[in-house]
């Protein structure tokens, strides 16, 4: 699959920091510690409706990721799928009666020109499943013959389902008790109430053909593959085991990453997955989360047509802390125009307050869990300071907008 075009990341001056992060699995901030690759993957979009706030909060967080990880030296190895074949796509598609793979090929390229316009920096590998249904017909193949999966006693759709108690460490990731599991399982895709199976939260691997589905022939049967093994076999084909961050959204906590967790291990018999498994909260509007289930969303693309520049949208969504579930609201938008005119004034000038301490600020604010409230607290204390008082140092503007462009992603 065709990923979107990429923009270049000036190089920065000074001493990097290396990056920490907040790991689910341990709930600390912990050193990632990434090879000559750092390797990275985040689950992708479902691709029935436009990018919202809500995509676009998580998208930027693992791009400061990126970005943090290209300051220390790393090269980066991002893989990102998108689940283009799963019940809300064709049930989206059948309610607007549209065809479900040109409604995935519509949203998609909506996705990546939404991501070029924040400047997000794009995976080495975009990966849609279909493409990859014949890694993941190999992956449930190896788990049935290897006893991890089971098909359930239904003669007319023996689905293969994962026994979720094959690796012992079920529940590791997201450190729920059963009873949360169970409930967010039913929320978010599960069918704990299937008839055959083992356990109610053994999660479909393959679902075997229905009238009126997309269907693939494959050695497990006409049918197509259930949403969690879709990112195990992508990740585990390009990154290999124990990678150093998966990232997604906190509503993937369960059942998506740790069902993907749970199945690469059973597949490899090695522990962890990744190293690191970082989340983002959600955004909300009108004190409810964003979703599309409750149709309150505002859209990237909509706020591009309105002529809303992409990098104040993008410092708006960076003005709270990744993990923090926080409210869009017209204020921020309008604090975050304020502030990109700001910046632009003082970085315009022909000399300034030496930038050094600042940019070294900044980088020890983005390592440490990218504190991004912080990190714009220093970069706004230097503006204040250039058009207020004003300096002697010429190269001051050209380092602070070198170093927002290439820590934050923002073009000044």
């Amino acid at each position: 699959m065709q990923t979107w075009s990429t923009t270049s990341v000036p190089r920065l001056d000074g001493e990097p920091r290396p990056l920490r992060l907040f790991d689910t699995a341990t709930a600390e901030v912990r050193p990632t510690a990434p090879g000559e690759t750092a390797r990275l993957y985040v689950c992708g979009i479902t691709p029935y409706d436009a990018t919202h706030l809500g995509h676009a909060a998580t998208y930027l967080a693992f791009d400061l990721v990126h970005r943090i990880w290209l300051d220390n030296g790393h090269d980066v190895h991002y893989v990102q799928n998108v689940t283009d074949v799963d019940d809300p796509l064709l049930e989206r598609a059948e309610r607007d009666q549209d065809d479900w793979v040109v409604l995935a090929m519509r949203e998609t390229a909506l996705f990546r020109e939404d991501m070029e316009a924040l400047r997000v920096l794009p995976p080495r590998q975009f990966v849609g499943a279909v493409e990859a249904i014949p890694e993941i017909v190999e992956a449930i193949a190896k788990l049935l013959a290897d006893g991890a999966a089971y098909r359930v006693d239904d003669a007319e759709y023996p689905d293969v389902y994962f026994d979720r108690s094959v690796t012992g460490r079920f529940g590791y990731e997201s450190n729920y008790d059963e009873q949360t599991m169970t409930r967010f399982f039913a929320e978010r895709g599960g069918d704990p109430d299937r008839a055959g199976k083992r356990h109610p939260l053994d999660a479909l691997l393959w679902r075997m053909a229905r009238p009126g589905e997309p269907s693939w022939p494959s050695e497990l049967g006409q049918g197509r593959p259930g949403w969690h093994i879709e990112c195990s076999a992508i990740a585990l084909n390009r990154l290999g085991t124990s990678f150093d961050v998966q990232g997604g959204g906190s509503d993937l906590v369960f059942p998506h990453h740790e069902f993907s967790a749970a199945h690469a291990e059973a597949l490899t018999g090695e522990h962890p997955f990744a190293r690191h498994y970082v989340h983002a909260g959600m955004i909300g509007l009108d004190g409810e989360k964003m979703s599309k289930s409750r149709g309150n969303l505002v859209f990237v693309s909509k706020l591009r047509a309105q002529g809303i520049d992409p990098n104040a949208v993008r410092l708006a969504l960076l003005s709270g802390h990744y993990r923090q579930d926080r409210p869009w609201t017209d204020d921020l938008l309008a604090a975050a125009q304020d502030r990109l005119a700001r910046w632009r004034r003082a970085a315009e000038l022909p000399s300034g307050p030496s930038a050094a301490a600042t940019v070294a600020r900044l980088r020890d604010h983005l390592g440490d869990d990218l504190d991004t409230p912080r990190a714009l607290a220093a970069l706004d204390a230097w503006v204040d300071e250039a058009l207020t008082a004003g300096g002697a140092d010429p190269d001051a503007p050209r380092l602070f907008r070198t170093a927002v462009d290439a820590l934050l992603g923002v073009a000044v």
